[in-house]
């Protein structure tokens, strides 16, 4: 990982010899007086993943955060010796260290909302109702591609696993009115359609052999819901975005939503339970999953730590 920093001159030399004698950090860069808002030292360097979220601690705790500036990016390669002398220093593996300012910062940024996350959500609502009437597998499959909710519940586990109460009440009550309007604006477009005899109640209550399933969760659901929330947290943690879209291609939320809708608005009571309890099984799922990932990835990796009996920069700074 690469940080950039800017320091307050008092504290330059400190950050400066912390980081130098750290044979965790590489390629390191001092800029004197260069960086004017805020102003103080530019100092580059580039961290090992396991070792970053230790150094972040320790940056925090000298003030960086509040009078300078911290910034934190993906190095895509490092084919240097220096860089492998410097990656054999680190304990663990790259993948398996967790740089939680990270997770937190992306978690708040989820947790803000924007149009075009509603607007994300309610097109792949539509999506999954369009599927549902003409009980398409693909529509299906790319309506939950398209939906952008993920992000916000793994934004929700950050906050229960960090006990943030703030983070989340924040993402919770935007997951929660993301769906209520692309439920609603879902369902004012198939009265619409209702009414001008595009669809009728039949739609929905036919056998639908490819998307019967999204109107009948079972035990699979539960199964399926928390196995995709420990992949996706994984996945982010670990910075493996990659694996994200198999994720989106796993969970019946947005599926189930455009069902809700469509039976909404041709009245299938039936079919209105069974999507709302889809819905809830699937984002409640992926929740608890995720705040146990979450949970056991900190456990793990801090008695992994304590097992290889490694200190972080701040306790070779104060010893």
């Amino acid at each position: 990982m690469h940080l950039r920093l800017i320091v307050p001159p008092v504290r330059s030399e400190r950050v400066l010899d912390t980081l130098v004698d750290d044979p965790r950090v590489t390629s390191i860069v001092r800029l004197p007086g260069a960086a004017h808002r805020p102003a103080g030292d530019v100092i580059e360097c580039d961290v090992t993943r396991e070792a970053t979220s230790d150094i972040l601690s320790w940056l925090k705790a000298q003030g960086l955060y509040d009078e300078g500036s911290v910034a934190v990016a993906q190095v895509a390669a490092a084919p240097s010796r220096n860089a492998r002398r410097t990656e054999k220093a680190a304990p663990g593996a790259p993948d398996d260290a967790v740089i939680w300012d990270a997770v937190v910062d992306q978690a708040y940024s989820e947790a803000k909302g924007s149009w075009v996350y509603y607007a994300f959500l309610t097109l792949a609502t539509m999506i999954a109702a369009v599927a549902v009437v003409t009980d398409s597998s693909i529509l299906v499959v790319g309506a939950m591609v398209v939906g952008p909710e993920f992000g916000v519940v793994a934004a929700v586990a950050v906050g229960i696993a960090l006990r943030n109460l703030g983070l989340t009440w924040r993402s919770a009550l935007l997951l929660v009115l993301g769906f209520v309007l692309a439920i609603v604006l879902t369902t004012l477009a198939a009265l619409l359609a209702r009414a001008v005899g595009w669809i009728d109640v039949g739609d929905v209550t036919a056998a639908r052999p490819l998307t019967g399933f999204i109107w009948r969760p079972d035990r699979w659901s539960a199964v399926v819901a928390v196995l995709a929330g420990c992949a996706g947290v994984l996945s982010q943690t670990a910075g493996r975005a990659n694996a994200l879209v198999g994720v989106f291609i796993s969970v019946t939320t947005v599926p189930a939503a455009g069902d809700l809708a469509l039976s909404v608005a041709l009245w299938a009571p039936q079919h209105i339970g069974g999507a709302a309890a889809q819905l809830g099984i699937n984002l409640g799922g992926m929740t608890a999953a995720g705040v146990v990932t979450l949970v056991l990835q900190r456990v793990i990796w801090r008695a992994y730590l304590r097992a290889k009996g490694r200190r972080g920069a701040g306790a070779r700074v104060e010893a």
